[in-house]
């Protein structure tokens, strides 16, 4: 089930799932992504609560040794023998990454004065090919009545940047939260990043890509949104 709670100014969304079963599910999957397209569309910042994700550690386990066969190497040789657990490791650091407390706030000083952060450098994977890409990001927000701690954009794009992801959906993400924790709609982010798809498959040249999500008065105000482009260079 689907719980849309709106205002004028934001939307949250809460999803309640029953037993069902797996066509069921994954109807229901196209339909949130929809519902949340939709609302993202007309303007509304969306927060999406999910529980946090697991894995299926003996699994990846078990991936891991079939995958050394099926490239044509041998398990049980030395050197990969503790390969398929390091791999198993490595997803689940990735999957289960704890950004600790995101929401610490504190009185904004002023309504008028705009804030930057720059220079945070996450890592995440391409969910088209599961490899990995990075990203610069900077965010700018223009407080209201309550100020985000500094640390906490940087664990916001860390809590985004682990799970298979695109650098699209990132941006989005983390203005989403922003939004939600500060309460203001005035917020902006910019990531650039390489994509390892591309670096070092298929066409295998290096490029950045840059992606931006402005909001508020970084959208409708010249002027702001070129005080912060400035600011971020």
């Amino acid at each position: 089930m689907i719980r849309v709670h709106s205002d004028s100014k934001h939307t949250k969304i809460s999803f309640e799932r029953d037993t069902v079963s797996a066509n069921h599910s994954s109807t229901e999957e196209k339909c949130k992504d929809m519902n949340i397209d939709h609302l993202r569309s007309n303007g509304h910042s969306v927060h999406v609560e999910r529980q946090p994700k697991r894995v299926d550690y003996p699994r990846l386990l078990a991936l891991g040794r079939e995958l050394l066969l099926a490239i044509g190497e041998d398990p049980e040789r030395e050197g990969l023998r503790e390969t398929p657990r390091r791999w198993a490791d490595a997803w689940r650091e990735f999957i289960e990454y704890d950004p600790g407390t995101t929401e610490t706030t504190f009185s904004s000083v002023a309504s008028d004065q705009l804030v930057c952060v720059s220079g945070m450098r996450v890592s995440s994977l391409c969910e088209h090919h599961l490899l990995p890409f990075w990203c610069d990001v900077s965010i700018g927000y223009i407080p209201n009545e309550k100020v985000l701690g500094l640390s906490k954009f940087a664990r916001i794009a860390q809590q985004f940047a682990h799970r298979l992801q695109l650098q699209e959906r990132l941006g989005q993400q983390i203005a989403d939260e922003i939004t939600r924790i500060t309460g203001t709609q005035n917020v902006a982010v910019v990531l650039k990043g390489e994509h390892y798809c591309m670096t070092a498959r298929g066409i295998r040249m290096p490029g950045r890509m840059t992606s931006s999500v402005l909001r508020g008065v970084f959208r409708t105000e010249s002027q702001t949104r070129m005080e912060f482009l400035r600011l971020i260079e």
